[in-house]
């Protein structure tokens, strides 16, 4: 496939191009990277998106940061500077990348519902499937990773909207419920939430499945209807619409027909961040949800962000980061999602990024050979 075609070409560059790269330190990476190559050789490779980079790939990266234990940033730099190659990503239709960010909220629940807690949070459904190109209908969209498998038919799976009207009602599936609806719509774009009962006991659940329907934003929505200025969107924003005009919320969530199903999960250290799509905790500002159909979980990433400042103590956004999740509106070749941490103070931050980025990506040598 020309560069043309897939909408983006790879430029070697050098670390002295990078900037800020001398200021950062990536030693935090160490500990996620060891996590990755033991899901890899233990578990199973990662998916291998279309740029072509292979767990295979990065293996051999994963097996040196095994021995290496960097005592200073300058050392984990160095193993970077030894191990890698850094190449620009550059989208041939000439524009910047961008960034958003995304947090793992912290919600009220209760294990029985009530008049206060109403709204629910879903295991994966029985009927819930799979699809791939062998099993998906031809009248369906190739977009469609799940589908609804009903007497032997297999179609698209229940959206939001019927959802959200009880069709899931009676069958077991409920892990918890919340007091708010939009509580509930926003850990489904999260996908992941720490669970607080009322015993105090603490919970966590994260991404199972989905519904198989495309992410449409509803921030998106609110600026088409002139309801929320385009400089002005945030999830702070949209939450505070949300809240004056609670006769339009069923209206404005149903417009995002994607839904979310989740799974609970152990929490054995209350620090660590949430496991996400390449079954590795997240490291707050240091992990990335990328294109999973472009790019392979566990290779590092350089983002840097003139524009970004408020995550970086009010100094642009120059970091390495892990492609360690994906999501349904991380789309395209430059496109992440950058981890805040859990709870409301990684919301406020991550809820009004925004921004343009140039990204880089850091190929182990012998894998390089292929792209310089």
């Amino acid at each position: 496939m020309s560069d043309d075609e897939r909408g983006f070409a790879l430029e070697a560059i050098g670390f002295d191009d990078l900037e800020g790269w001398r200021d950062d330190d990536p030693s935090s990476l160490f500990e996620a990277m060891e996590t990755c190559r033991h899901h890899i050789e233990e578990t199973k490779p990662y998916r291998t998106g279309s740029l072509g980079l292979t767990s295979a790939d990065l293996l051999d990266l994963l097996q040196a940061a095994r021995d290496t234990r960097p005592m200073s940033a300058s050392e984990a730099r160095s193993f970077f500077e030894t191990h890698c190659r850094p190449f620009a990503i550059r989208r041939t239709d000439g524009e910047p990348g961008f960034v958003t960010a995304f947090y793992e909220p912290e919600i009220a629940v209760s294990a029985r519902p009530d008049d206060e807690y109403r709204f629910p949070f879903y295991r994966r459904p029985d009927d819930l499937i799979d699809l791939d190109d062998q099993n998906r209908p031809a009248t369906m969209d190739t977009s469609y990773m799940f589908g609804r498998l009903r007497e032997g038919t297999i179609g698209p799976y229940l959206d939001r909207a019927a959802i959200d009207k009880g069709a899931l009602e009676g069958q077991g599936l409920e892990i918890a419920w919340a007091k708010s609806k939009v509580d509930v719509f926003f850990v489904h774009v999260q996908g992941a939430a720490r669970l607080r009962y009322p015993d105090g006991r603490t919970g966590r659940i994260t991404y199972a499945a989905k519904a198989g329907h495309p992410f449409s934003a509803i921030g998106k929505l609110l600026i088409d209807l002139g309801e929320i200025d385009r400089v002005n969107i945030s999830m702070q924003s949209i939450r505070h619409w949300l809240a004056i005009n609670p006769d339009r919320v069923d209206d404005i969530l149903a417009h995002n027909r994607s839904y979310i199903f989740f799974r609970e999960v152990e929490v054995d250290n209350e620090a660590a961040g949430p496991v996400a799509a390449a079954k590795v905790p997240l490291i707050a500002g240091r992990s990335l949800a990328v294109d999973r159909m472009i790019h392979t979980f566990g290779f590092p990433f350089y983002i840097q962000s003139q524009s970004l400042l408020h995550l970086q103590g009010g100094k642009p956004f120059q970091r390495l980061m892990l492609a360690l999740d994906t999501g349904s509106a991380i789309i395209g070749p430059a496109r992440g999602d950058i981890f805040t941490g859990s709870g409301d103070a990684a919301g406020e931050l991550a809820g009004t990024v925004r921004h343009y980025a140039d990204f880089a990506i850091l190929i182990p040598n012998k894998a390089a050979v292929r792209f310089a």
